[in-house]
């Protein structure tokens, strides 16, 4: 039985079964065409969707056999849907992209650039607006709605980047190495990682052309989340670990070293490894011997406050409940998380603590814990939390039984992300 088989068989339609996972209906027909398979993210709701498990939804997502394919309306052979919103974005996004690369590949006049700067932007007015837009994007409730701001700055950026002919102009690289991680942001919380990637490899091809050897550490930090969404946690201990070596050589007085430290920690709890998820976390700690400014608030923002969440989401990945769950109460308690502050944040830790309900099958405290996140994904549209939700589903079992968790479940599938 093929993916269109078993959505057939529950009496669903394609329609549907984008309704509940907050897809275009083309996405879903290209799902079962086997021209495309869902994101790591996507899984655990289209399984949820058509109750199976995510083994026996991998062996549905098998590409069919001629003559099986369920007629959609397009050929296998076809492009998507020209009308297809999520392509058109991602269209977009990419030739802009596209756009900005091969420019700040391009040598630059700094003194045509200067003499331009009324018309096009100077390269300090670009950093003000940068910095402005990652303040936008960390108080936003709903990261997608940045992506238009983003996008205009970027089509800015590349009329700057287009003026010049000769030299090299580092703070206007660096200012390109800037927006270009927030792109990724932008898309990585939408669940675009081919998007995100692309931004940020982008983001640290500049930054090394621009000698910028701390904004070039953090780029390769946010690129190695796209392999730890998908769990390749080995790939990105390797990107990780460029990053130390990069970090190093960058301002001692900053926190990217520390940040670099805190994600090390992530990919050695996905690896079971417990001894080098402690080391790690101890140094990220060292952030709080830092002085003030060790952060921009822009694309460095690590201050060592989400330390306690952090740890307490380590612990979860590691088995350890008790620890994860005194340390994210702990974060809880922090005025950053309080109801009302930061949506994704807050969701995430109690996204955390339903798991950990979960897996001592409690199903009070996954009620409790993730109703509450469920009501902050819907309100800030973030695909973060979402992600969070989905694999706490994963973690259900035998708690299925209970009435209260499967129709938590079911809405937990029907979450839309930007």
């Amino acid at each position: 039985m093929g993916l269109a088989e078993r959505r057939r068989t529950l009496g669903y339609s394609q329609e549907k079964i984008a309704e509940l996972l907050g897809v275009d209906r083309t996405t879903v027909g290209r799902w079962e065409s086997g021209k495309i398979a869902p994101q790591p993210p996507q899984r655990p709701g289209l399984a949820a969707a058509l109750e199976v498990s995510l083994h026996e939804l991998d062996d549905l997502l098998r590409p069919p056999r001629a003559g099986s394919q369920e007629i959609t309306g397009q050929k296998s052979s076809d492009p998507p849907s020209a009308g297809d919103p999520d392509e058109m974005i991602r269209r977009e996004f990419l030739r802009i992209l596209s756009v900005s690369g091969a420019l700040t590949a391009l040598p630059f006049d700094e003194a045509e650039a200067l003499a331009d700067g009324v018309r096009r932007g100077s390269p300090a007015d670009f950093a003000r607006m940068n910095s402005h837009l990652w303040q936008v994007y960390q108080l936003a409730r709903s990261k997608g709605s940045v992506y238009p701001i983003v996008r205009d700055q970027l089509a800015t950026l590349n009329e700057a980047l287009a003026g010049g002919r000769r030299g090299n102009s580092r703070p206007l690289l660096t200012a390109a190495a800037d927006l270009f991680q927030l792109a990724g942001e932008v898309a990585y919380d939408a669940n675009r990682y081919t998007d995100s990637a692309a931004s940020y490899a982008l983001a640290a091809s500049v930054s090394k052309e621009a000698g910028a050897y701390d904004l070039w550490a953090c780029a390769l930090v946010r690129h190695a989340y796209v392999d730890m969404s998908d769990q390749r946690y080995q790939q990105a201990a390797e990107i990780l670990g460029a990053a130390q070596r990069v970090a190093a050589r960058g301002d001692r007085s900053l926190s990217t070293r520390q940040w670099v430290a805190s994600v090390q920690a992530e990919v050695c709890a996905g690896l079971g490894d417990l001894a080098g998820c402690e080391l790690a976390l101890s140094q990220a700690e060292e952030v709080q011997s830092l002085s003030e400014g060790s952060t921009n608030g822009g694309w460095l923002r690590f201050d060592g406050t989400r330390l306690a969440e952090e740890r307490g989401a380590r612990y979860v990945q590691l088995g350890r409940l008790d620890l994860a769950e005194d340390a994210l109460r702990r974060a809880l308690d922090q005025t950053s998380l309080a109801a009302g502050y930061s949506y994704r944040r807050r969701g995430a830790v109690l996204a955390d603590l339903a798991i950990v309900g979960a897996k001592r099958r409690d199903p009070e405290q996954v009620v409790t814990y993730a109703r509450e996140a469920l009501a902050l994904a819907h309100a800030s549209s973030s695909g973060y939390v979402a992600r969070r939700l989905r694999s706490l589903c994963d973690e259900f079992g035998p708690l299925r039984r209970d009435h209260r968790v499967a129709e938590l479940g079911a809405e937990i599938a029907t979450l839309r992300t930007p």
